[in-house]
């Protein structure tokens, strides 16, 4: 008896082992550091917590998609999703942003082939994957990657453009990094005339007073919304460009996503995130995507992007994704 508890708890304190040489090779890729040994404990249970889940997962098999150890991996899931989304209103008054606005296109969703592949980042129309720290302004991320993406459709240059500007000027609706709705950005892009280049108004994470000088580096005339509950809509205004999407970032793992097609049952429709969709296609499995970069940073998901499943049976799409989505016009 003595030998089998011996035993039981050597292969224990090994596997604690294991998981503690784990977290000092991730604290040092990730730079990551603690104010005192208590923090540190506190967040090696953190992460153990999350690898042993992310272990589980994977190891059914029977999944789509893989969760992996990202930056975040010492973060519990609520802390993550109350620090690093942002979407706020959508439930308010979802189509009283769009009265003034002319539609830019009349909607024909039948000459799309939901079969083919559409990817903007190929044609130069995504810039680079952001990340937006500890500020819940995902709807400014949102907003200025489906403006940089309209641009250099429209005009033929790809510009990075200063999500700082929404979170310090922007005082509409949005409330900086307290949340906001890509709509009231592309509102407040429209009313002034422009937005200036990341360059000139670098991001800083953090709330500031409002410091555009009146050179802008792009500009719209409005914006509009897909139909709400549409997937071959949205399908639509994809594939003429980068859309602004509202989603549920709360299902199951999310925040572990490494990569394959986020096909997940549990994912709800109480949107709280905002991404942009740069694309579709179909996996080599047969499994219909969205294409969505995050503002997560590139540790995330694929390179800061996740595929979504496309085309489900509930109208409001995987994670709610149809329910509330918007595009710039030029």
């Amino acid at each position: 008896m003595g030998l089998k508890v011996s035993q039981a708890t050597s292969r224990v304190t090994f596997h604690e082992s294991l998981i503690a040489d784990h977290h000092r090779q991730w604290m040092t890729r990730f730079s990551r550091v603690y104010n005192d040994e208590l923090e540190k404990q506190m967040r090696f249970d953190v992460f153990k917590k999350n690898m042993k889940y992310i272990e589980k997962f994977n190891k059914k098999g029977d999944r789509t998609y893989k969760l992996g150890v990202n930056e975040f991996a010492d973060w519990t899931e609520e802390e993550f999703i109350a620090t690093h989304t942002g979407l706020k209103g959508t439930g308010i008054s979802p189509f009283g942003f769009f009265d003034e606005i002319t539609p830019s296109w009349i909607w024909n969703v039948s000459h799309v082939d939901a079969g083919q592949i559409k990817d903007w980042r190929d044609e130069g129309a995504v810039t680079s994957v952001k990340y937006q720290g500890l500020c819940g302004c995902c709807w400014a991320f949102s907003a200025v990657a489906a403006v940089e993406g309209l641009t250099k459709i429209t005009r033929g240059n790809l510009v990075s453009l200063s999500e700082q500007q929404l979170v310090d000027c922007d005082r509409g609706f949005d409330r900086g990094c307290g949340g906001g709705i890509m709509s009231d950005a592309f509102d407040y892009i429209t009313r002034n005339r422009g937005i200036a280049s990341e360059d000139a108004y670098p991001y800083q994470g953090r709330e500031n007073m409002c410091r555009y000088n009146g050179r802008p580096a792009a500009s719209i005339r409005g914006f509009q919304t897909v139909p709400s509950n549409n997937e071959r809509a949205l399908l639509e205004a994809v594939s003429r460009q980068p859309v602004s999407v509202s989603m549920d970032a709360d299902g199951p793992g999310f925040m572990h996503y490494s990569g394959g097609v986020y096909d997940e049952p549990f994912c709800g429709t109480n949107v709280n995130h905002a991404v942009t969709f740069v694309g579709y296609g179909t996996s080599p499995e047969g499994v219909k995507y969205w294409l969505a970069k995050n503002s997560w940073g590139e540790t995330w998901g694929e390179g800061g992007y996740i595929r979504i499943r496309r085309d489900v049976a509930w109208p409001q799409g995987m994670c709610g994704v149809a329910q509330y989505a918007f595009y710039p016009i030029a």
